[in-house]
């Protein structure tokens, strides 16, 4: 789950945090490349790298021009990358806002996951919910709906940004 305890007013890292989340998020998605026999690329740890070290969702097009600021990035080379990072289960894309975070906790396939973004910070906190998932099962079900990817965006206000009453 991401939290402000991460990041200063600002919204910056803060020095030091997020390391075991970087390095284990790494780790999955070399060995996703592994697994497949196909390559980690520099574009793809790249991409990971700067997505796993934001505070909030990026769009494509944001992380290319971030990428961009050494050697031109096009918006079809962080697509592909971000392709293989959510397949390897590494990274969610945000339907809401189009943008894509790094997956804090590791989930079953075909689990049903909760991400709640603030609307005020833009955090997304991340979770796993069995019981919301039976329920989403059973309406599926007395539909004849199949669901292969389970997710709820919720929208609303963070913790924090309610206790500073933003």
């Amino acid at each position: 789950m991401r939290d402000h305890a991460n990041h200063n007013a600002s919204g910056a890292e803060a020095p030091g945090d997020g390391n075991c989340q970087r390095d284990d998020v790494m780790a999955r998605a070399r060995a996703y490349a592994t697994a497949k026999g196909l390559p980690f690329t520099a574009m793809r740890e790249r991409v990971l790298t700067l997505v796993s070290t934001s505070h909030h969702p990026l769009t494509a097009y944001e992380i290319a021009d971030r990428l961009s600021q050494t050697k031109k990035v096009q918006a079809v080379q962080v697509y592909r990358a971000l392709d293989f990072l959510q397949e390897a289960g590494c990274i969610h894309r945000l339907a809401m806002r189009s943008s894509y975070f790094a997956c804090d906790h590791r989930h079953a396939h075909g689990e049903t996951v909760v991400f709640m973004v603030c609307s005020q910070c833009g955090v997304v906190q991340e979770a796993a919910s069995a019981l919301v998932g039976r329920g989403l099962r059973s309406a599926a079900k007395s539909s004849g709906f199949k669901p292969s990817h389970p997710i709820i965006e919720i929208e609303g206000t963070c913790a924090q940004c309610s206790e500073r009453g933003d």
